[in-house]
């Protein structure tokens, strides 16, 4: 089935600039041609209003809709994938938190069974544990913190069956640079996170292979003049830098200085737990007691931020509202988390990628696909 879609604004993904009219040919949920100007042909469907846009990538996302990633259950993960569809997201990583190798193997087996069954929109697991610093480690259980160890890293491996696509790492560990290198060698994205890393020792893990920084600013030794730390070191490094933009996590001049600065290294995530879209009250992360108040998720016990409550839609509104410019947003929260994780055929709106769209309307809410509206999601 081929169809020709139209949009007055058409944003792409991989132009930053100002969106202009455009048009796509989409055959068998795959995009086949991209055009812009006016159409060659009568479209199947035009957008008059708002933005038609790649759907979003969520690569840090431990549940939402009372569903729960970190579960190993099937119809949990599916809870959870359907309510970040149902916000604008096409593609996500399934994030997890710090626990037994054990309890993670059965967690990555789980998702690794969703992965291949190919009816949601969970593309591979994150691993934000268990190898991180107990000074940094936030909402992450202590009591499950572990040094590197490449042969507990191997089982993770093998219980993925292939859907492990990152993983995140505090590189002043010992032993994290055999495990980085195992990583890589495995095909896994290394993340720097819950780190009291100096600038050196992050800089080097970058200098050796690991491309991302997890949820930049959170959950890692502040940024300092004399001592840069792991925010410095992931902003010289070119990283890809991850940032949770719902109003509690980063001031909105965080995150314009920083996209200011790495425009095109800025990654919007939600670092969602199975609370986001239920009411405030008392929920769980990785087995501990979670409160949430004003929307904002915090540990019962220490306070410390335990994720978030957010969805990519609210993330991208919000970049908008602290005065980013939509095509950056967009982009943000889609081609670059897809780059960042290898998600090559996702993200972006180009020949040969799947036909992941969005409507977004004027108020850069989205508009439920239906006949008058391009598909929603392409194959999965």
């Amino acid at each position: 089935m081929s169809r020709l879609l139209h949009a007055r604004r058409l944003i792409t993904g991989s132009d930053l600039g100002t969106p202009d009219e455009g048009w796509i040919r989409v055959e068998d949920g795959r995009i086949t041609d991209v055009g812009h100007g006016a159409p060659p042909g009568h479209p199947d469907v035009s957008i008059e209003d708002g933005w038609l846009v790649p759907a979003y990538v969520d690569i840090h996302c431990h549940g939402g809709g009372g569903g729960d990633f970190t579960s190993a259950d099937a119809a949990s993960i599916r809870t959870a994938a359907t309510f970040h569809a149902e916000h604008g997201t096409g593609s996500l990583l399934a994030s997890l938190v710090t626990a037994p190798v054990d309890a993670l193997c059965d967690q990555l087996d789980a998702v690794a069974d969703v992965v291949e069954a190919g009816d949601t929109i969970v593309r591979g697991s994150h691993l934000e544990g268990p190898f991180l610093s107990a000074a940094r480690c936030g909402a992450q259980n202590p009591a499950h913190l572990a040094e590197p160890d490449v042969d507990a890293f191997a089982r993770l491996v093998e219980a993925a069956r292939g859907t492990l696509r990152m993983i995140t790492l505090a590189p002043e560990l010992t032993g994290s640079a055999a495990l980085l290198d195992a990583a890589l060698a495995a095909g896994v994205v290394v993340a720097v996170g819950h780190t009291d890393g100096t600038y050196e020792q992050c800089t080097a893990a970058f200098d050796a292979g690991a491309s991302v920084a997890t949820h930049l600013f959170n959950g890692m030794r502040p940024l300092h003049h004399r001592e840069p730390g792991p925010v410095g070191a992931s902003l010289d490094a070119g990283a890809w830098v991850e940032l949770i933009n719902d109003g509690v996590h980063l001031h909105p001049a965080t995150l314009r200085t920083v996209l200011a600065a790495r425009p095109d290294r800025a990654v919007l995530v939600t670092d969602a737990i199975a609370a986001a879209g239920l009411p405030d009250g008392d929920h769980v992360l990785g087995g501990l007691a979670v409160s949430v108040a004003g929307g904002a998720a915090r540990l019962t016990d220490s306070g410390s931020l335990a994720g978030s409550t957010l969805t990519m839609d609210d993330a991208v509104r919000r970049a908008v509202e602290a005065r980013v410019p939509v095509p950056l947003a967009v982009a943000a929260a889609s081609a670059h988390p897809a780059a960042a994780t290898g998600l090559r055929d996702r993200g972006v709106i180009a020949p040969g990628y799947a036909a992941d769209l969005l409507h977004l309307g004027e108020d850069l809410r989205v508009t439920p696909a239906g006949e008058d509206q391009p598909p929603a999601r392409g194959p999965g």
